[in-house]
């Protein structure tokens, strides 16, 4: 499997956990923090300017639907 195949399948994973979840995967929850430290791994690249440019438009689009389900304090 070539890095791009396993980029896109980490990217399929991301997507479908927050469609079938309607939430972010919890860094404190142990079988989804692989998720959370992928898209950690992701934002560090991007900000290194390392990234190639069709993975940062798809990375846009997962922050966007990210920005969707973001928590919300219950008491703002």
């Amino acid at each position: 499997m070539t890095q791009d195949e396993k980029w896109q399948t980490q990217y399929a994973e991301m997507v479908a956990f927050i469609n079938n979840n309607h939430r972010n995967p919890s860094k404190y929850v142990d079988e989804e923090r692989g998720l959370v430290n992928w898209c950690k791994h992701q934002r560090k690249i991007i900000n290194a300017g390392e990234m190639k440019p069709e993975r940062g438009e798809l990375f846009e689009k997962l922050q966007e639907l990210m920005e969707k389900y973001k928590r919300v304090n219950q008491y703002q």
